[in-house]
């Protein structure tokens, strides 16, 4: 068959990611292309995440407006896959009839033979199982259309905060071999991949199964992909503060090609609050894991994660959280005030952060994160960024649009055959969300390397 093929995508990059490869099985196996608008589509696939507050009143709302679609094209497929569908099974089709396939993040490859069964049975289809890492042997061949892309080297989280539904809707941890992960990339460096962001609900638990029988972690990895010569860049994300090895904090100091930028979510500065959360470390323990990080990569930009009202928090707790805050000098974060999944350890406490305090507290933490980014912007303004030219600007298209190593954005006035090459830019203003530079010296084009020659 052939067709049109809309998803909705909800959270994280790995749920990008997984977007991506819906795509690429279905695009593989039944021909079908994807489309911007569900009123064009074939198939209608909802990519979903249950980490924050009203997950799934967000999924069954889109599917009362898919339902309408369904009511004038009765042929059309619906199919809801992610956290939410792992978390809900079931019940997503008593709540909504219209839906014709519920899939887990771990059977997404199985999606053309879903599909089959709804078009030649006429019932929906059921799979959220785990079935381990079959899923990345069983997709085809990536795609690339930008040339930084994300690789996800592992699934599942098996640290259990109390806080966190993943453990309950992805599964416990399970890496990819290292074989396999280094032949993705190097598939996706022939369609013009530059910087490769490696990824995993705990990037840095990752465990991968070499050939030689032996075990390689996240940062042998990485020393193995910085030997791919194509790969400019290397990015990871997101790691558990418990499994920052030495290795790891040396890859740092060794690989060049390696970001200065590091995502390492704390969720809070207190420890009475770090210990109801499960996060087996302490306050005192992460700082000492940044302070080694940054004697290994002095101009490494630090980002977190931050949960504000978890239950107990008091005022104290959240002063703790300011004081951590403003001694690492965070880079931009990531905060969201707690909200209780359902089916997690922490749902059994008792939600006792009024509702009023937990938004006051998250405005406060938010308005001093945002100063600390500003001021790390600001501080780049006259200094030369090796930046990765990934598209044209969205507002400007004679400017080009890229990304520096700590991860800043930067529009600069640029030739569109730079896309996807490595240039110096000199930064010359620093706004809220992005920097504006001038390119140093672009570098030459085809045409004049010709003419040199000649």
């Amino acid at each position: 068959m052939s067709g049109k093929l809309y998803i909705q995508t909800f959270g994280c990059q790995m749920n990008e990611y997984d977007a991506d490869k819906m795509g690429d099985v279905l695009g593989a196996s039944h021909g079908l292309t994807r489309v911007k608008s569900p009123s064009e589509a074939d198939v209608l696939l909802m990519n979903t995440c249950s980490v924050r507050e009203k997950a799934q009143e967000k999924v069954f709302s889109l599917l009362g407006r898919w339902k309408k679609l369904k009511r004038s094209r009765p042929d059309l497929i619906i199919g809801v896959g992610g956290c939410v569908a792992s978390q809900e099974g079931e019940d997503i089709y008593r709540r909504a009839p219209c839906v014709d396939i519920v899939f887990g993040p771990q059977t997404l490859h199985r999606l053309p033979q879903m599909l089959d069964q709804v078009k030649t049975q006429g019932r929906p289809v059921l799979d959220i199982s785990f079935p381990e890492i079959e899923k990345f042997d069983a997709l085809p061949s990536p795609h690339a259309e930008v040339p930084a892309a994300f690789v996800s080297i592992m699934e599942g989280c098996s640290k259990y905060c109390s806080f966190c539904i993943v453990p309950f809707t992805r599964g416990e941890e399970i890496s990819r071999s290292l074989d396999g992960v280094i032949t993705e990339i190097q598939r996706l460096t022939r369609l013009g991949v530059r910087e490769i962001t490696l990824l995993g609900q705990n990037v840095n638990g990752y465990r991968g199964l070499m050939a030689d029988g032996e075990t390689a972690d996240l940062a042998l990895l990485l020393h193995y992909v910085a030997a791919i010569e194509e790969i400019g860049r290397i990015r990871f994300t997101t790691s558990h503060p418990a499994e920052v090895n030495d290795a790891l904090i040396d890859a740092f100091a060794e690989i060049p090609k390696l970001a200065s930028h590091f995502h390492l979510p704390v969720q809070s500065g207190s420890n009475n609050i770090l210990a109801a959360m499960k996060r087996n470390y302490t306050v005192e323990e992460y700082i000492g894991t940044v302070r080694r990080l940054r004697a290994a990569r002095p101009d490494l930009s630090l980002s977190s994660d931050f949960i504000i009202g978890f239950p107990g928090e008091t005022d104290e707790d959240f002063e703790q959280t300011m004081k951590l805050i403003n001694e690492t000098g965070f880079d931009t974060s990531f905060s969201f005030v707690y909200s209780r999944r359902p089916g997690t350890p922490a749902s059994a406490l008792q939600d006792d952060v009024p509702e009023q305090t937990k938004k006051k507290r998250l405005k406060i933490l938010q308005t001093r994160l945002e100063q600390s980014a500003g001021k790390i912007s600001r501080a780049m303004v006259g200094t030369t960024q090796k930046v990765l030219v990934e598209r044209p600007s969205r507002k400007d298209i004679s400017e080009m649009a890229g990304r520096t190593s700590n991860n800043r954005m930067v529009n600069f006035k640029g030739r569109a055959d730079l896309i996807g090459r490595f240039v110096d830019v000199t930064i010359k203003e620093a706004l809220p969300n992005s920097l504006r530079g001038v390119l140093s010296e672009a570098p030459p084009t085809r045409e004049d390397r010709s003419r040199l020659a000649s």
